[in-house]
């Protein structure tokens, strides 16, 4: 059986008052008796030096009216206080008129040390103070008592007071916690009901923010950050999903569309070869298309794993610079580079290094008209490689350069005329780059061309991040 949290607080605090209430009850219990025994022993010690002093003064004056000036002291107390002295034959001196018997016997005392002792006398309880002195070599005893019974009545009635009003003040304590849990979890049942409305198709609300600033308001923040993230990435899946079925419905259609024409008549050997051969070309940049998304979707899922190991980085961009070569040669381009040999290394997975270099060499190349030049350049800077490619291209407007890495995107309609391509290759060459702890940045101008930056760490920086990313070195990945 679950409780809510506001039951829980309403009996947490209902306990925590009762017993808060009951320490105090007794601990003013006990206080209280504390000081009655002390209010009744300081009375009854009082009473005893009176009767002391009086007997020390008619004894050492030799009076013979000790008796009757007893008797006018006890006539001047008042509370029923009563004492009696016997002399040293043990013959009672001075005994109280009004009383019948003496007092029950008491504890001897020893020299003149005052001893205190509670009893019972003619149903009343006293508190008896007893002290021996010695006057003139003779000793006497005095007891001096004093009825605690009004003392007792004012105990008795605070006790009463204490169990008539310690349960109806734990139970209002009980409500007033009931509400005031109320009150502070008011706003956690805003954020209930609030949340309760959100779905997957109305990811825009938000949560109310409270105005105090406290915990509620972080968490409140908290999960409003959370709805922005959840909806940015739902907003990112609804698109890439829309964009990889339009990207594969065309190619299909294509494919579907050359097979029907092909069917409709008889046609010659060579028609149906140029058929099946567009039909192939469709099908092979389908196929490279569904590997990259199946790429990009495992390093969404953190599935994508690579196997990095010492790499030479002048070596694979010597095998890149001559499939580069070849591919602007085809284009009528002229490609340069100032990649020499060295003997610096690098963690890395070669393969995936290349075709990083290739996808931004063949975005340079694509988009630079005939004519153009493609450069490539490898330099060291504070510990990282820094590779630069360049081109004389028709440039990228400053309106598409900030999404040029995002996915499917494509920019203006003039490069989209010009080439056709997924939209995918700078993204996946930035999360190569991302892969190997490295950069990679794009600084363009419309007619004036394109200049790409990659920085990549060298062996000392990369072999530590490969050390705290272990989940990348477990099995390979065919990027090639």
């Amino acid at each position: 059986m679950s409780f809510t949290i506001r039951a829980r607080l309403t009996a947490l605090y209902f306990l925590v008052l009762a017993a808060s209430f009951t320490g105090f009850f007794w601990i003013c219990d006990y206080g209280f008796q504390k000081s009655i025994n002390t209010a009744v022993n300081d009375a009854s010690q009082r009473n005893l030096d009176t009767v002391t002093r009086v007997l020390e003064r008619h004894i050492s004056q030799g009076t013979t009216e000790l008796s009757q000036e007893l008797t006018r002291v006890s006539e001047l107390w008042e509370s029923g206080a009563i004492f009696e002295v016997a002399g040293p034959n043990g013959q009672w001196i001075y005994r109280p008129p009004r009383f019948s018997s003496a007092l029950p016997a008491l504890q001897p005392v020893r020299g003149e040390s005052i001893s205190f002792q509670t009893t019972n006398f003619e149903a009343l309880q006293y508190r008896v103070a007893r002290r021996q002195i010695n006057v003139d070599g003779n000793v006497y005893l005095i007891d001096a008592a004093v009825p605690t019974e009004p003392f007792d009545q004012a105990l008795d009635r605070f006790r009463l007071i204490e169990k008539r009003f310690l349960p109806p003040l734990a139970v209002l304590a009980s409500f007033l916690g009931f509400w005031l849990s109320g009150r502070a979890l008011a706003p956690v049942n805003r954020i209930i009901e609030s949340a309760e409305r959100i779905g997957v198709r109305d990811l825009s609300r938000r949560l109310e923010v409270p105005r105090a600033k406290d915990e509620l308001r972080r968490l409140t923040e908290q999960v409003n950050a959370m709805l922005d993230r959840i909806e940015t990435s739902v907003k990112r899946i609804t698109q890439f999903t829309a964009d990889a079925s339009h990207d594969l419905r065309t190619p299909l259609a294509l494919i579907r569309t050359n097979a029907e024409l092909a069917l409709r008549r008889p046609r010659s050997d060579a028609e149906y070869r140029e058929t099946l051969a567009r039909i192939l070309a469709t099908s092979e940049e389908t196929t490279e298309l569904i590997e990259q998304l199946l790429l990009l979707a495992r390093a969404d899922a953190n599935g994508a794993q690579l196997k990095l190991e010492p790499t030479t980085l002048s070596l694979v961009l010597q095998a890149v610079v001559q499939k580069a070569n070849v591919l602007a040669a085809g284009k009528g381009l002229t490609f340069s580079h100032s990649v020499v040999p060295s003997t610096d290394s690098l963690l890395a997975n070669q393969p995936a290094l290349e075709r990083l270099f290739l996808t931004v060499l063949d975005n340079a190349i694509k988009y630079t008209p005939p004519g153009g030049h493609v450069h490539l350049g490898l330099r060291m800077e504070d510990s990282h490689a820094i590779i630069e490619l360049s081109d004389t291209g028709i440039g990228i407007s400053e309106k598409d350069l900030p999404h040029v890495f995002e996915r499917f995107y494509r920019a203006d309609q003039v490069r989209s005329r010009e080439t056709r391509g997924s939209g995918l290759g700078l993204s996946i060459a930035r999360w190569i780059a991302e892969l190997h702890r490295g950069s990679i940045e794009l600084h363009s101008q419309p007619g004036q061309g394109t200049q790409v930056t990659i920085r990549l760490p060298l062996t000392s920086e990369t072999g530590t991040a490969a050390r705290k990313l272990p989940q990348f070195q477990e099995a390979p990945l065919n990027l090639a």
